[in-house]
């Protein structure tokens, strides 16, 4: 008996029940589906919302790094030349004591005193002349004005140095104009 009762239960309902019910669920899953859709559509508006403020952030960051870059090549040399105007001030006074002496000595020791404060600045740049007299000539660092016959002296040696030549840290900023000896 008690199969017979399953039997009732689990038969077919009417065909109108039926359809109400499967209204009622259709209807439900579209209200989930528009409730998902509208959940998704909320979050890709934040992300679009989130991408364009960080686009935006980029952008200013790029322009202020360009401006900080520019700024940086425009005043580059201002703590060199702030470091140079002691020098000139120097300069300006052993000009005016100039008009005023006769003493070619003092003058003499005050342009070796100036002269010494400007290697020595250059020297803390990272700036250093190229010795170049008596030593094989190198074209790395040297640049040959001259050729002359010397005694005593092997051939491509630096006799004399014409201007002197200077290197910035690792690297020549102008080659030392020479005058080598030449091949016997």
């Amino acid at each position: 008996m008690a199969q017979k009762e399953k039997n009732k239960d689990t038969k077919p309902k009417e065909n109108g029940d039926n359809d109400e019910n499967e209204n009622t669920n259709n209807l439900s899953i579209e209200e989930s589906n528009h409730e998902k859709i509208q959940v998704l559509e909320n979050e890709v508006s934040e992300l679009k919302d989130k991408v364009l403020r960080k686009s935006a952030e980029f952008e200013n960051y790029k322009r202020r790094t360009e401006n900080d870059q520019l700024s940086l090549l425009t005043y580059a040399a201002e703590s060199f030349i702030v470091k140079l105007l002691p020098i000139i001030d120097d300069f300006e006074r052993s000009i005016k004591h100039i008009e005023n002496t006769d003493e070619i000595d003092s003058l003499k020791e005050g342009m070796t005193l100036i002269y010494d404060k400007f290697i020595k600045l250059l020297d803390e740049q990272g700036v250093k002349k190229i010795e170049s007299k008596g030593k094989p000539f190198d074209v790395n660092y040297h640049e040959a004005i001259l050729q002359q016959k010397a005694e005593n002296v092997p051939p491509h040696t630096v006799l004399d140095e014409i201007e002197c030549g200077y290197m910035y840290k690792d690297k020549v900023i102008r080659h030392a104009k020479v005058i080598v000896s030449e091949d016997n």
